[in-house]
């Protein structure tokens, strides 16, 4: 599909209308973006109550549940926007990375609008969603350094100019929001365990000593999967010992550990690559204790912070508007065979290279 054979209805881009979608994991959302910029509307439906019982996301029951939400959003996405489906430029939906099964729900209905209304499709990596959230929001300056923290994903992202991004450091196991929950069911938290373990390390006195991760001199990656053994060692040899656990100082030694290592790694790759502004996205964007720490050395290093608003941390279909729209203004569309592809490399996604 090109720009050459595609209907575009509205040429001019701070006029383009896309209709994204996400449905990559739990939330079913739709979003009408105008320019890129603008939020029309941003329909979310979470699953989270559904999972709550299972300490997790399950992929069948996610995705249908997808399947059962995914074109009562999209009307009503199109509604609140005060346009009609006549009115759209393209359609945008996540190609990836995510649970497959919940990939294809989006994916099937994005295509199947696209090809309805003759206009072009844009598959969009769901991490580029997270990053361009702060697009909606702020101006973004480039070069530019992305702390990515969600469920599934911890990286590093060097963005020298719009749209092209280099992953200068990832985990090698366990993501921030994966350990944080890991953490949360070892002490008997409600599922998304993240949240609560904010608000129990704010609350807490004193703080419990762990260890922190720094892997070889230079490197950017990420660990914590010790730093979840070690939780778990202090919960057994305390019940061991048959003492009380002091669960509200464990959060805050847990919480200061993982954000002492996002804040050093973060601040030393903006030093390093002379970067001019820090983006803060992904889901554990929301965590008020890494917020607050990465904003009190951001300012005594004099570099911007940005971070979105709460909505816009979690998965939302705005972010994959926004990210699409980078898409949109180069012409570089999709065609319609596009598959979901749950290990999208975001380098390879890059406006440069287009989409495969």
């Amino acid at each position: 599909m090109n720009s050459e054979t595609t209907n575009i209805r509205i040429r001019k881009e701070d006029e383009a209308l896309i209709l994204a979608i996400e449905t990559s994991c739990d939330e079913t959302s739709a979003s009408v973006i105008l320019g890129g910029k603008h939020i029309l509307s941003n329909i979310v439906s979470s699953q989270i109550d559904i999972h709550e019982r299972f300490g997790g996301v399950v992929p069948e029951i996610a995705s249908r549940k997808h399947v059962e939400a995914i074109t009562v959003i999209m009307e009503q996405a199109v509604k609140k926007s005060g346009h009609e489906l006549a009115d759209l430029s393209a359609i945008a939906v996540t190609q990836g990375p995510g649970l497959v099964g919940a990939l294809l729900v989006g994916i099937v209905a994005a295509k199947t609008l696209s090809l309805a209304l003759d206009i072009p499709l844009i598959g969009t990596h769901h991490i580029a969603g997270h990053i361009y959230a702060n697009g909606l929001v702020h101006e973004l300056i480039y070069p530019s350094i992305a702390l990515v923290v969600s469920g599934g994903h911890t990286e590093l992202v060097l963005m020298k100019e719009e749209g092209v991004f280099e992953v200068i450091g990832r985990t090698r196991d366990d993501a921030v929001g994966e350990a944080y929950d890991k953490v949360a069911r070892s002490l008997r938290l409600p599922y998304p365990g993240g949240p609560h373990i904010d608000r129990m390390a704010g609350e807490a006195q004193t703080s419990i000593d762990l260890p922190r991760a720094w892997l070889e001199e230079g490197s950017f990656d990420f660990s914590f999967s010790g730093l979840k053994s070690a939780v778990l060692a202090v919960i057994n040899q305390t019940r061991m010992k048959g003492e009380a656990l002091d669960e509200a100082a464990l959060a805050r030694g847990f919480q200061e550990s993982v954000i002492e290592v996002l804040v050093v790694k973060a601040l030393r790759a903006v030093k390093q690559f002379g970067v001019r502004q820090l983006l803060l996205c992904g889901g554990v964007a929301a965590n008020r204790g890494l917020r607050d720490a990465l904003a009190q050395r951001c300012e005594e290093e004099g570099v911007d912070l940005l971070a979105p608003p709460g909505n816009l941390c979690t998965d939302n279909a705005a972010m994959i508007g926004a990210a699409a729209f980078l898409k949109f203004k180069r012409r570089q569309f999709t065609e319609l065979d596009m598959r979901a592809d749950p290990g999208l490399s975001l380098e390879q996604w890059s406006v440069r290279a287009g989409i495969s």
